[in-house]
């Protein structure tokens, strides 16, 4: 069920209420009594826990490049023979 966050139009006072999604929406303010509560949106307040999909499929989103780690990084001309041979480098075998 979620929290819903309401607010008084008349005194100002904020009123949090746990509530099926079906529930008719709140209208008494519970400080002043008056018919003036009106829904505020708000923010989910979540967090996943244990080892699910979030935490194995996103826990490498933040690693630096190969290049910043000291790993060489392979350009596209790496594999190619051509370039192999003449030297490295797209310029050296055309592919530029």
């Amino acid at each position: 069920m979620p929290i819903y966050v309401y607010r008084c139009d008349d005194c100002g006072f904020d009123h949090e209420a746990l509530q099926k999604l079906s529930a008719p929406l709140l209208r008494t303010c519970p400080q002043c009594g008056k018919d003036a509560l009106s829904k505020q949106v708000s923010a989910a307040a979540f967090q996943l826990k244990g080892n699910g999909w979030y935490a194995t499929d996103f826990r490498g989103a933040g690693k630096p490049a190969a290049a910043n780690t000291g790993e060489a990084a392979a350009s596209p001309c790496a594999a190619c023979p051509a370039a192999a041979a003449a030297g490295g480098g797209a310029a050296s075998c055309g592919t530029d």
